[in-house]
């Protein structure tokens, strides 16, 4: 029940007339970057969290007053779909 060599030859050749060679170079290259961009950044993902762990975070810093931060507060009224 698996597939020989002349089906699968058949089956490319029906998706090359399908799609046409330059889609199909297309769809390729396209396949390609993400793959590559894929694996830079799993390899930048591992280098920060490498980096993280060995070096410790800031302290956090404490907003001066509650007032300071009500007046910077924008108070935007949402209204719904009827």
């Amino acid at each position: 029940m698996g597939f020989s060599t002349t089906h699968l030859i058949i089956f490319l050749v029906i998706i090359i007339v399908i799609f046409g060679t330059k889609k199909l170079r297309n769809i390729g290259s396209d396949l390609g970057g993400a793959v590559k961009g894929f694996k830079d950044g799993m390899k930048d993902g591992t280098d920060k969290s490498a980096e993280a762990a060995s070096t410790p975070a800031p302290p956090a810093q404490q907003v001066a007053s509650s007032t300071a931060a009500a007046k910077e507060t924008i108070d935007v009224e949402a209204k719904t779909k009827a």
